[in-house]
């Protein structure tokens, strides 16, 4: 397993629990800090839940749904109650976040190794990969580990996909992100996670190709940032002066302000819209930002990341329950194909929404006057943004969601041949 964020420990602790022997390696040390949102929403709690992850535990600051903002109005609109997972988000930084995930895959079994950073796949004469190169510890040793199999979960560079062959889809831009902490009692404790869909870049004047976010830490601190898909022909969003645009209109009593900043101001890349694939290749299975699979609706990554560690890792168990051969590789490519039953439909519509409407003018055309006056529109979208409904339909809502995404052609994932022994 490489990389121990949410993806690398989510697979690592599902797959020990299926009694799979798993070494988990990872670059830094714990606890670490990573740029991100900080926010779950109800499909990555029921991911936390199925882990077992105590989120009832001190530490976790739970949210009723969402603010949006636009143009001088603003409404709420609180998670749906649905038969298949929980009614409220979550949010926890992620220094804490992604040391308890890695702490619960080891308590599960899960081998970890820190300080450890992988260089190179290790392949076989037919190409397949069979293990990775690594420097460990301060004196950058060199180590090499052998594996039946594979997982990368080594984030947005995704290094191992690259060495194995597996480029990034050049049609699919790359989101970016920049956030910072502040001090502010008054909104720590904020039931609901805002958002601002109304703000301009600063070079250009237009339309933010994305939206600003005050998460409640309910720590005595938020969360601030935003978050930008820009149009191939608008080019690169200057985050910083963005958001230094923004945060003045934020209402005084807030403290968003520089005597009350609790960290820098860190950016970082969202791949989205599965923007490498396939998702298996030749004994390396992609999980995460490796793959691309941040949602291009609205960002988020977390719970994607997760809920597809969970499908490698039953993947994985069952395909190594056959002997090595022609057998295992037909389970293994069972992951891409429940990964694209999954997700397929809702991110081939979402990737032409952000080429059509989001990538060029941003959230302020879907958060229309009329959308924002109408409380079923809107929990309409909030459901299609965030992909939480349940299957079978339970309500209009649901049905309404359901047709929508049967409207949407069903393509078969992509593979590639292996190349020639």
């Amino acid at each position: 397993m490489v990389g121990a964020g949410p993806a690398g420990s989510a697979a690592a602790l599902h797959l020990a629990r299926a009694g799979v022997d798993v070494l988990l390696l990872e670059k830094s040390g714990f606890p670490r800090d990573k740029v991100c949102g900080d926010g779950l929403t109800p499909r990555g709690v029921h991911q936390l839940v199925r882990m077992g992850i105590d989120i009832n535990a001190p530490g976790w600051m739970r949210n009723r749904g969402m603010r949006w903002v636009c143009e001088g109005r603003q409404v709420e609109i609180d998670w749906p109650r649905l038969g298949s997972g929980p009614d409220f988000g979550l949010t926890r930084t992620r220094r804490d976040f992604d040391d308890l995930l890695a702490a619960h895959a080891v308590a599960a079994g899960a081998r970890l190794r820190t300080g450890v950073r992988v260089t190179a796949p290790v392949t076989d004469r037919a190409g397949r990969i069979v293990g990775v190169t690594a420097v460990a510890g301060p004196d950058k040793e060199p180590v090499r580990f052998r594996a039946p199999l594979v997982v990368a979960a080594d984030g947005a560079s995704a290094r191992t996909a690259l060495q194995m062959g597996l480029e990034r889809d050049p049609r699919r831009t790359i989101a970016t992100a920049a956030r910072r902490y502040y001090r502010s009692e008054d909104r720590s404790h904020d039931p609901y996670l805002e958002l601002w869909a109304d703000l301009l870049c600063s070079r250009t004047g237009r339309d933010l190709p994305g939206y600003g976010w005050v998460f409640p830490l309910g720590d005595g601190r938020i969360n601030v940032g935003l978050g930008a898909l820009p149009h191939r022909r608008h080019g690169a969003v200057d985050l910083r002066a963005t958001l230094d645009r923004w945060l003045p209109r934020l209402p005084e009593e807030w403290g968003v302000t520089e005597e009350n900043a609790a960290s820098p101001l860190r950016s970082a890349a969202l791949p989205m819209g599965f923007n490498r694939h396939p998702q298996y290749h030749r004994g390396l299975l992609l999980v995460g930002d490796s793959a691309g699979m941040v949602s291009p609706w609205s960002g988020e990554g977390i719970g994607q990341a997760m809920e597809a560690a969970e499908v490698a890792a039953e993947t994985i168990a069952l395909a190594l329950a056959r002997p090595a051969g022609p057998g295992r590789e037909h389970a293994l490519r069972q992951y891409p194909t429940e990964i694209n039953r999954r997700w397929g439909r809702h991110y081939r519509l979402g990737n032409l929404a952000g080429d059509l409407v989001l990538g060029r003018y941003g959230y302020r055309p879907v958060l229309h006057p009329r959308v924002m006056a109408s409380p079923p529109l809107l929990r309409t979208l909030a459901r299609l943004l965030t992909h939480v409904a349940d299957e079978p339909p339970r309500d209009t809502i649901d049905g309404v969601l359901h047709a929508l995404m049967r409207a949407v052609p069903r393509t078969r994932p992509r593979a590639r041949s292996a190349p020639p022994s």
